[in-house]
């Protein structure tokens, strides 16, 4: 077998690599079955509200309130730093178990209200955006930097993954058996992703340390907040990254996130089953764009990828606000969910790979912090359909986003685009 085959036999095997080490087994079994859970939460309670009252705006406030911890991530990541990944993600699954059980109780006693969703809403909003960023610098601790992309693109696709479960097998469940069984399986689902968690063993290096963060020095936790932040607005490609991220969670994700409900019954007018066919196909592309970027992340420079694919989802976003026919929104949705991949993973793992590692939690942390300005806009975009209607709302919104991500690209070009900067390097 000659010198090039085995290079690219290699190469192929190389999106498994990181199976190969326990701790990431478990978590990527963990994160898989609670991003199940997440994802079929988010449906049956979305289509509920939507149901019970027919307001856009309320709906636009429930997905709002799942982002509202957003605020507390930035601070939680500096606990992540001090205390360990490991275990404050522990603490925050433990808190998933606990209200879904509650809600599950609410369900059974016939109790439940859109204004209970909308509290249930507001305590879980306050677990996820954190739970959901300390996963990428849990796993940056369990693998080698040469696997983190590779490993971030894996990772990824448990979130997509779930989506197609949760928009498929939560939607069907909740129209075949009703909320209440299908509760339960989230519950259950929950428990699991506890449980891998909790297999998950701290890494100890050759001198026999754990990888544990240091607990000896006073904890002065604003003082540590303001250093992550300082890191990250003084290093150029960090920030540009993060105004990225501040950009998409804006413009783009409220369309493909947030307002899918609202697209499936009053533009498509179809019923949560027309409603998880659309979510599944963005969650397909989004699926697929990871699978890609496992197999050829060596080749990938994440800067440039992060920038171009950023004005790649607009256009494909932009071009499913004017079609009425169920069939091409899924295609075009499914479009934007393999650009939104190819741009968001990169943007990760390039955090993740150039970031000091006694940072990570906070970089982590100020990254979940750009998502605050997806409520806000899922706010402001409830107003402007009620007032402008849905397609000038979502198209002002896609312009927005182009022209923003090309002055960020602009401003800082010595960093994401010139092909021998750290951010790009291979």
């Amino acid at each position: 077998m000659g010198t090039g085959h085995k290079l690219s036999l290699l190469r192929r095997a190389a999106i498994f690599e990181p199976f190969q080490i326990r701790n990431y087994r478990f978590q990527w079994t963990a994160d898989l079955v609670t991003s199940w859970a997440l994802e079929m939460e988010t449906l049956v309670l979305g289509w509920y509200i939507l149901v019970e009252t027919g307001s856009v705006l309320l709906l636009t406030m429930f997905g709002a309130l799942l982002f509202l911890g957003t605020l507390l991530s930035p601070m939680l990541g500096v606990v992540a730093d001090r205390i360990g990944q490991r275990r404050l993600i522990c603490i925050l699954r433990t808190c998933y178990v606990a209200l879904s059980s509650a809600v599950v109780l609410v369900i059974l006693t016939g109790n439940l209200t859109s204004e209970l969703v909308l509290a249930i809403a507001f305590l879980s909003g306050l677990v996820r955006p954190s739970e959901q960023g300390i996963r990428s610098s849990l796993m940056a601790s369990l693998v080698p930097a040469g696997l983190l992309l590779t490993a971030t693109s894996l990772t990824r696709t448990t979130v997509d993954s779930a989506r197609i479960v949760g928009a498929l097998v939560g939607s069907g469940l909740f129209a075949i058996v009703g909320i209440a069984t299908t509760y339960l399986v989230i519950v259950a689902l929950f428990c699991l992703g506890l449980a891998f968690t909790l297999a998950i063993l701290v890494p100890i290096d050759e001198s026999g340390d754990t990888h544990s963060p240091p607990v000896s020095s006073r904890f002065s936790p604003w003082k540590e907040l303001r250093e992550g932040l300082q890191y990250v607005w003084k290093t150029p490609h960090l920030q540009a990254a993060m105004w990225i991220a501040v950009l998409v969670n804006f413009t783009a994700f409220p369309l493909s996130i947030g307002l899918l409900p609202y697209v499936a019954r009053e533009i498509f007018g179809t019923d949560q089953t027309g409603l998880g066919y659309l979510m599944a196909s963005f969650a397909i592309g989004s699926l697929v764009g990871s699978i890609i970027l496992g197999m050829v992340g060596h080749k990938v420079r994440p800067a440039r990828a992060m920038i171009f694919f950023a004005i790649t989802w607009h256009v494909f976003l932009a071009m499913f606000v004017w079609v009425d026919q169920l069939f091409l929104g899924m295609i075009l949705l499914g479009l934007a969910g393999l650009a939104h991949n190819l741009s968001l993973v990169p943007l990760v793992g390039m955090l993740m790979r150039t970031s000091d590692p006694a940072f990570w939690g906070r970089v982590m942390g100020v990254r979940m912090l750009a998502i605050y300005t997806l409520p806000i806009s899922l706010m402001v975009a409830g107003w402007l359909i009620d007032s402008i209607n849905f397609h000038r709302t979502m198209s002002l919104y896609m312009v927005i986003g182009i022209v923003l991500t090309l002055v960020i690209a602009v401003r800082w070009r010595e960093s994401v685009l010139r092909k021998d900067s750290v951010a790009n390097a291979i």
